[in-house]
């Protein structure tokens, strides 16, 4: 089943398909209207108007906490009883270094505060982060798929892979429109969904 949406799609796939695109396209939109340097850096309220922007064309929870408790496989995300004491947490955690950087990210990965969205937010928000406080972010091109699937189930309990992993594809090409649209385009790798890439937004508009 698919899930509640704006435009009523019910057949998942489609609904994956039309996600994609348009997420990419608000992703795009964000970067290239510098709208990100509006936003609050390392801060949930900044998560929120990151996820906002992306999926208000879609779904109704678009920059809402979540409301139902969800997992992955067999982890389970923070219950939502806890889940707002866990925000104020996270908003809390010091990111002037890269450790202290990757392990905010990895809280606010097991807070997971929306329905869905989650990955693509949060790699943007990672990254705005990175940028602000060492001027260098992540070229996910250059992590691989399955290790970090793996380094990140993996985090909660210990973090030293996630960090090996994310260190060694930092750039100080802050300003690349390519390399930000990574982050992008390997949620849809993470999370199952096949690649609408940014070259054919751009041909299509």
């Amino acid at each position: 089943m698919a899930l509640e949406n704006k435009l009523n799609i019910t057949d998942s796939a489609e609904l994956a398909r039309v996600e994609e695109k348009n997420s990419k396209q608000k992703a795009l939109e964000l970067f290239e209207k510098k709208l990100l340097d509006t936003i609050e850096v390392g801060t949930f309220s900044g998560l929120k108007k990151i996820h906002s922007y992306l999926f208000n064309d879609i779904y109704y929870f678009a920059g809402n906490m979540r409301t139902v408790n969800i997992a992955k496989g067999n982890f389970r995300f923070a219950p939502v009883i806890y889940l707002e004491a866990a925000l104020k947490n996270i908003d809390n955690m010091p990111q002037s270094t890269f450790d202290e950087i990757i392990e905010k990210y990895v809280e606010m990965n097991v807070a997971h505060p929306f329905r869905e969205g989650n990955g693509r937010s949060t790699r943007i928000w990672l990254d705005c982060i990175l940028k602000k406080e060492l001027h260098q972010v992540i070229d996910w091109s250059k992590v691989d798929k399955e290790d970090y699937l793996l380094a990140m189930e993996r985090s909660p309990i210990k973090d030293v892979e996630i960090k090996v992993l994310l260190k060694s594809a930092l750039t100080d090409k802050i300003d690349d429109r390519q390399v930000y649209m990574k982050g992008i385009d390997a949620s849809y790798h993470y999370e199952g969904y096949n690649t609408y890439s940014i070259e054919k937004i751009n041909e299509e508009n």
